[in-house]
């Protein structure tokens, strides 16, 4: 398998190339050369398979011409060994749960995979590897344990001053060893910028090998596809059209669950559900691609004001907006319908959403208004305790520290302040 970049699909990487270079030199995004197709007798009998074994039939194709498969194995078991399960909302709506990692979120998912597969790519190499990564809240705690005292690679998390919330800062600032984090004065975006700056900077790459943990990065894409086939696996016996709803803020995560339909995983449509940062929802029904400054809202981790994987999405189908609706539709919340719908759930279940949760839960509802045909997997992203002041102020209860975040609480933040400004984020990466 090579990969090409969305702005020229002439030139070819290897896979290695694409994850460690992260970007390609022209600024687009690596996409695969084409998407396998898997077999019906696979599509059609999930249950038949295992979480690892559905994640290792997913990516192998992926990656064989590069790893052994051997090591894909071994990275597979070693990444994916905690669960995604579904829990029932009411008849027709299911959260999927991809907070049982480490750091109690889904980017866990495409973190340890990517540490696993980078760790091999990198063993024989001298020089250390710099990952830089901006996070607008989870990317940045997950990929710090993913990576966290590996030999030859050092992380550089850069993340928005007071735009992530408490604990999300503690798990990303208090690890310290080959882990360091950069709060800016801006916004994720200003921070993205900083981190796409710095590959498309000649001197900085002589000096540092640089790679990205971001979903910029075609290694995090990869994996987060399993949880989708692992659903599909859970639900396939209901019979109906299984329409994911997916909380969007980069859009990485839903670019992945497109992937793995192109495969041939039986998924009706997906929806893009975003809060006020609503640049998709609104390109999905008025055509203009309008990216603006993010604003700040309670489901932080989808305050993105320009997705980077936007440009996946239009590569994906050919920069044609009619395909692409036929596959994504989109809707979007503010805060006070995401904290009705948290409240709503509560007390109607007393299952306790989180905000991102919440707008995914909106969304589909929103849907199934014209849709009453379909069963829907809301995305819960990161558990409910990481936004405990949201949680607690809206529903009125005293929320529980799960023991990765108690251990954490009081923990000593280690962050180099930055203004947002690449010549000095510039010196500051030189100087590290």
């Amino acid at each position: 398998m090579k990969y090409f970049s969305t702005k020229n699909r002439n030139i070819h990487y290897s896979l290695k190339e694409a994850v460690l270079k992260g970007l390609p030199d022209d600024n687009g995004l690596f996409m695969p050369q084409y998407f396998p197709q898997l077999p019906s007798s696979f599509t059609n009998n999930l249950a038949n398979y295992s979480f690892q074994e559905i994640a290792f039939e997913l990516c192998k194709d992926f990656l064989l011409e590069d790893v052994p498969e051997t090591i894909i194995k071994s990275i597979v078991d070693k990444a994916i060994d905690f669960e995604a399960p579904l829990v029932s909302i009411d008849n027709d709506t299911f959260a999927m749960e991809l907070f049982h990692g480490p750091t109690l979120a889904f980017k866990d998912f495409g973190a340890r995979f990517m540490a696993q597969l980078m760790q091999y790519f990198v063993k024989d190499n001298s020089a250390v590897t710099t990952i830089l990564v901006a996070t607008s809240g989870d990317t940045g705690s997950a990929v710090a344990n993913g990576f966290y005292d590996v030999d030859g690679i050092e992380v550089i998390i850069l993340y928005p001053k007071n735009k992530v919330s408490f604990l999300q800062e503690k798990q990303l600032t208090t690890l310290g060893k080959n882990i360091k984090a950069i709060e800016v004065d801006g916004t994720f975006d200003d921070c993205q910028t900083l981190v796409k700056m710095a590959f498309l900077d000649k001197e900085i790459k002589q000096k540092k090998n640089l790679s990205s943990a971001n979903s910029i990065n075609i290694v995090r894409l990869i994996p987060q596809g399993f949880y989708y086939a692992n659903a599909v696996k859970q639900l396939q016996l209901l019979g109906r059209n299984i329409v994911f709803s997916v909380p969007s803020g980069n859009f990485g995560n839903l670019t992945a669950g497109l992937f793995v339909k192109k495969m041939g995983i039986n998924i009706h449509q997906f929806i893009a559900a975003t809060n006020a940062n609503n640049i998709v929802p609104k390109y999905l029904s008025s055509g203009v691609y309008n990216p603006k400054p993010s604003v700040q809202t309670i489901s932080n981790a989808m305050d993105v004001g320009n997705p980077s994987n936007f440009a996946r999405m239009m590569s994906l189908y050919d920069n044609n907006l009619e395909k692409i609706k036929e596959d994504v539709v989109g809707y979007y919340f503010d805060d006070s319908e995401t904290k009705a719908a948290m409240k709503f759930v509560y007390e109607a279940v007393g299952y306790t959403l989180d905000p991102h949760g919440a707008v995914a839960y909106l969304a589909f509802k929103k849907y199934q208004e014209k849709n009453s045909d379909t069963v829907g997997v809301i995305l819960e992203t990161a558990h409910p305790a990481k936004f405990i002041d949201v949680i607690e102020d809206t529903l009125q209860i005293k929320v529980q520290l799960p023991n990765q975040l108690l251990a954490i609480k009081e923990k000593v933040k280690n962050a180099m302040p930055l203004d947002n400004n690449y010549d000095l984020f510039k010196l500051l990466l030189l100087s590290i």
